[in-house]
């Protein structure tokens, strides 16, 4: 096992992940104004860093417009690379111990950050918000794409884990340097059009628990609160999605197996 890191002595400050592309519709229904809603009336030290993925409507102009306007909200211009790619781009410029990422739909509302900050207090590393088995909001198909993924993956790797697709983790941000440069996202990349999702989430995770980190999963709210209608067609980001994350799996599989992860330090 994995030699653990000490505790960042800062515990009450949080650095939060906004991923954007194409959220223009989610950003004119006032979802950065209910993120600054919340945090402004919190006891911890905050800042919000909201990655933009090379969005190809209005997003850039809106984000940009808003962090002008509120204290502790920058924005990062990135080159398009998908949603590991901006989440990392986050990481590397966070300043605090620990790191929260965050849709920018708040399909999980920000307000769920307080179940999940007590938890670095009891040695934690690893804080990761969970929507059960349901899904509200979600057609059938999607529910039940959910559970054949959750069973299968259950079975294979992170069998402790119930959701590991919810898109709200906080992680102590020096865990984060460590785990996300050797996720094969990074290794392995190629040339993709539109928002590139992919299954990171389960990789990263292995990783993190095959390195020693502690990881609580918590309860939080959820219900699909996107309104975006220029990420793509959804019927094809789905399927596509939905064949990554079972690829996902396998690769993970195989890499344990031969060892891949071991050799990491």
């Amino acid at each position: 096992m994995f030699k653990k890191d000490k505790e960042p002595s800062m515990k009450n400050s949080v650095s939060i992940i906004i991923p954007c592309y194409n959220e223009e519709n989610n950003l004119k229904r006032g979802v950065l104004d209910e993120v600054y809603g919340f945090l402004k009336t919190q006891d911890f030290i905050w800042e919000v860093i909201i990655c933009n993925d090379e969005s190809t409507d209005n997003s850039l102009t809106f984000i940009k417009e808003f962090s002008k306007k509120h204290d502790n909200f920058k924005v990062l211009d990135l080159p398009h690379g998908g949603k590991p790619s901006a989440v990392w781009g986050g990481i590397q410029a966070a300043k605090y111990p620990v790191v929260l990422f965050t849709d920018m739909d708040q399909s999980t509302p920000l307000k769920e950050l307080t179940k999940l900050l007590p938890h670095f207090n009891e040695g934690y590393d690893v804080v990761i918000g969970s929507r059960g088995a349901t899904r509200t909001g979600a057609s059938f198909v999607r529910k039940l794409m959910a559970q054949v993924f959750l069973n299968t993956r259950r079975m294979v790797l992170l069998p402790g884990i119930i959701d590991t697709q919810c898109g709200f983790k906080a992680i102590r941000t020096d865990v984060a340097k460590k785990v996300f440069p050797n996720l094969e996202f990074f290794k392995n990349k190629s040339n993709n059009s539109g928002w590139r999702v992919s299954a990171f989430d389960v990789e990263l995770l292995f990783m993190a628990q095959k390195w020693g980190y502690k990881i609580k999963e918590i309860p939080v709210i959820w219900k699909n609160e996107d309104v975006s209608t220029t990420k793509g067609d959804n019927a094809i980001r789905f399927r596509k999605e939905s064949k990554q994350m079972i690829q996902e799996i396998i690769r993970v599989k195989k890499n344990d197996l031969q060892g891949i992860y071991d050799q990491q330090k």
